[in-house]
């Protein structure tokens, strides 16, 4: 659990680009019309974060948590509670980043391959992975987002233990300067690098 204050209403009062439209209904309303066998456990986002700059918001997990040290955009499980999908990426971008949401702009496809889990990319569908365990599957979806200011970052420090912004360069070499910023995965990276495709051509990705 986060250890910030409850999350600002303001903060679940977001706009969203019609191209999200299928992510405005609750996580099991969703798994009942898109997974009918029940072949998912559940649903996490990730929220991609551009500054002023072109830069990406990375956040680091923590040294004590599974994938210790490795950067990745906020995000995470979307609850029972969450009103829908894209509400669940609000509350996640608040916990993990003490950001405020205030617009959703596009989905962002993700794939790849990374050693370890069982994973595949499902076309405008979304990344399907298993935890470590192997014991459940999930479906991620991950967003290109606006905020009230990129200027409030606040980790949670049971989760993350810093944060970074990055350019594309940096992004791909997975470097900044003289410091490493190793992703957690393959597939991380091809997300990350096809969101900055997406927001330098204008592009729009509906399900």
């Amino acid at each position: 659990m986060s250890q910030l204050s409850p999350i600002p209403l303001r903060a679940l009062a977001f706009e969203h680009d019609s191209s999200v439209a299928p992510w405005t209904v609750p996580k099991d309303e969703w798994l009942r019309a898109r997974d009918p066998e029940s072949t998912l456990d559940g649903i996490a986002t990730g929220v991609v974060v551009f500054n002023a700059d072109n830069k990406v918001l990375l956040v680091q997990r923590a040294s004590h948590d599974s994938m210790p040290n490795l950067w990745e955009v906020p995000g995470g499980a979307v609850d029972a509670e969450d009103a829908t999908i894209l509400h669940g990426a609000a509350r996640e971008l608040w916990e993990e980043a003490g950001l405020v949401l205030t617009r959703i702009k596009r989905f962002i496809p993700e794939g790849g391959q990374d050693n370890g889990f069982d994973i595949r990319f499902i076309e405008n569908m979304g990344y399907r992975f298993t935890n470590r365990a192997r014991t459940k599957k999930f479906c991620r979806f991950s967003f290109e987002a606006e905020v009230e200011s990129c200027d409030a970052v606040a980790l949670d420090p049971n989760e993350h233990q810093d944060y970074v912004w990055a350019s594309e360069d940096e992004v791909r070499a997975q470097k900044i300067g003289d410091r490493a910023i190793p992703l957690t995965g393959p597939a991380g990276l091809a997300m990350l690098l096809t969101a900055f495709r997406l927001r330098r051509e204008g592009l729009k990705v509906g399900a």
